[in-house]
């Protein structure tokens, strides 16, 4: 058998000795709760808000559980709920539309492009139906934000972004997550961040923002937070506004901390790895590679091809091979799910109507990670098995 991958493509880094250290401390403390600190302490949940909200440019941050309940939690925020619809990506992750789902809303799905973004002509077509749109930056690829937001402002649309797969990474020097009312990140094993679980809502909106902090589960102890708007907004809305606990804690958030000091280094280890794979698989017979607008700044964590119009039986076949030689990839256009990998019809809680341009693609999309465990080395190696096996399938006819 020709040479074989072994590396690990669930694998993560470490966790750095100064996050284990500062975890411990807290451990050793017994006060994991964010709100359990002593008088004029700020506490690590507060102390990663503000430098989150920084880091960014935002006014205001939340840490929360997890980039799912982010998402939920700014959809409650806005005042979204049962029957109302929301539009969305129909390429995407099983949380988007759940988070959705899980306020009793509607998602309508707006199609996706080869260049594996939100469909901005079906999206206007669509646009009078939801005057909220919750946009994924699915698998780190950023649409023409200015283009976007045109588009929604014109038509009285407030975004969501979901930015799980774009934290580091921005549109024309913007950083991903300031276009959007609220934006919303992941900081699960697989993300930029690891925490395991957790995420972060950032936005300036003062009253969305304190909506946001009492949802989360602050009960009246808001004060405590480290970046959120003054007290006097809060009472406003503190009184109507339901608790749907969702913290996070201080252990999560020392671990957090000393990779959102690291995280531009953390972006430019996995480019050098995303472009060195890009680069081997341009001009694969048969593969579409995925280029890179100008204006927007990536983080290549994962990487995508096309392989358009391909029989299933070819896609499998391809894949397969790849597989023997330690290669995993994972494919969108399955009917079934299979893993995190799924389609807008397989979400049978959410209606749809069949988009066969958007079919077409998902059809062809091809997904795998890039964990920062590889080398740039190892990185080269597999673009030369997938070129070699997906071209061999390709030219067998």
């Amino acid at each position: 058998m020709s040479d074989v991958f072994t590396g690990n493509f669930t694998q993560q880094e470490p966790i750095s000795e100064e996050g284990i250290a500062a975890a411990v401390a807290v451990m050793r403390s017994g006060r994991l709760h964010r709100y359990n600190l002593t008088e004029d302490e700020v506490g690590e949940v507060s102390a990663l808000e503000q430098e989150f909200a920084r880091s960014v440019g935002a006014k205001y941050c939340l840490a929360v559980a997890s980039g799912g309940y982010a998402m939920g939690c700014a959809l409650r925020a806005m005042g979204v709920g049962a029957g109302d619809k929301v539009l969305t990506n129909a390429f995407t992750l099983a949380p988007v539309p759940g988070a959705i789902a899980s306020v009793g809303a509607v998602p309508v799905f707006v199609g996706v492009t080869e260049a594996l973004v939100i469909d901005l002509e079906d999206l206007a077509a669509k646009a009078d139906q939801a005057n909220v749109l919750m946009l994924s930056h699915m698998r780190g690829h950023i649409c023409d934000m200015e283009a976007l937001m045109a588009l929604c402002d014109a038509h009285g649309i407030r975004v969501i972004e979901d930015c799980a797969h774009t934290m580091g990474g921005g549109w024309k020097g913007i950083p991903s997550g300031r276009y959007g009312a609220l934006s919303c990140y992941s900081t699960q094993t697989y993300k930029h961040m690891n925490s395991g679980e957790g995420g972060l809502l950032v936005g300036d909106d003062a009253e969305l923002m304190a909506r946001a902090t009492i949802l989360t589960g602050s009960y009246m102890l808001y004060g405590r937070n480290g970046a959120v708007p003054e007290a006097e907004v809060f009472e406003a809305v503190k009184y109507d506004t339901p608790n749907v606990s969702g913290r996070m804690d201080h252990l999560r958030a020392a671990i957090l901390r000393p990779q959102l000091r690291n995280l531009d280094q953390q972006v430019a280890a996995w480019n050098a790895r995303h472009d060195v794979i890009l680069d081997g698989l341009r001009g694969t017979p048969g593969l579409a590679v995925v280029e890179r607008p100008e204006g927007e700044q990536y983080v290549g964590s994962s990487i995508q091809f096309l392989l358009l119009d391909w029989a299933e039986e070819k896609i499998h076949d391809a894949l397969a091979r790849c597989a023997a030689r330690g290669v995993e990839l994972k494919w969108f256009g399955g009917a079934e799910p299979v893993a995190f990998t799924s389609r807008y019809d397989s979400w049978r809680y959410a209606p749809s109507n069949p988009m066969p341009k958007s079919d077409r693609v998902l059809k062809g999309i091809v997904d795998m990670r890039i964990p920062l465990t590889f080398s740039v080395e190892d990185c080269a190696f597999i673009a030369r098995i997938i070129r070699a096996e997906v071209g061999a399938v390709f030219q067998a006819g």
